[in-house]
């Protein structure tokens, strides 16, 4: 074969095999950010299950800073299980709040299957969202990982005490509600966010 054909043949494949080592070197550092993030949120390695609850009551001088804020108290269960058959651990969240001016609690929730990691400035944020297409979330950790911080523009919420045809509802970021700094706590405290029993029981003998 010419030297001239045989040139862009061995360039290509040159650029292929660069780009590929490029892609595995993407997935590893992708994957040690995770078990990185994993380990902080929820205070070390997860083994097959592992919860993180965390909690914010507003109190009466921080809503006089902030007269536009709509949400007087949160809590924020976050829960890592591991699957049977891609041996990965899959993140999920429950976010339950109360209104400043609003009766009832409200919740919502969704899943960080497929672990999405965001960078702004040295801020790693877990992307998860909300069940039937209802929105997104970003879980952040302060840098003494003693609390997370949730970020978020409009998300899918529902009232726990209507039926379904009139539960659903949404949380809008509006001027003081997109950011929440929310305090790490033990998970017993997050047990009225439990789905059933067997989650009930798990955090309330953590």
């Amino acid at each position: 074969m010419k030297l001239a054909l045989l040139l862009p043949l061995v360039l290509a494949s040159a650029i292929g095999a660069a780009r590929a080592d490029e892609a595995d070197n993407i997935r590893a550092a992708n994957k040690a950010e995770g078990e990185t993030f994993s380990a902080r949120i929820y205070a070390g390695t997860p083994g097959d299950k592992a919860y993180a609850c965390f909690v914010r009551r507003y109190d009466a001088a921080h809503l006089a800073r902030h007269p536009k804020q709509k949400v007087a108290s949160m809590k924020l269960l976050v829960w890592a299980e591991r699957d049977t058959e891609d041996k990965q651990l899959h993140n999920s969240f429950r976010l339950g709040f109360r209104y400043r001016h609003r009766s009832g609690d409200f919740e919502s929730g969704g899943s960080c299957n497929h672990v999405v990691f965001t960078r702004d400035g040295d801020e790693v944020r877990l992307g998860c969202g909300v069940d039937c297409e209802g929105g997104s979330l970003g879980i952040a950790l302060a840098h003494d990982d003693g609390s997370a911080i949730v970020r978020l523009a409009q998300i899918r919420v529902w009232q726990n005490n209507k039926p379904d045809e009139e539960a659903t509802g949404s949380l809008e970021a509006g001027a003081d509600d997109g950011m929440f700094r929310l305090d790490r706590t033990d998970v017993s405290a997050c047990a009225s966010l439990a789905s059933d029993s067997e989650e009930l029981a798990a955090l309330r003998h953590k």
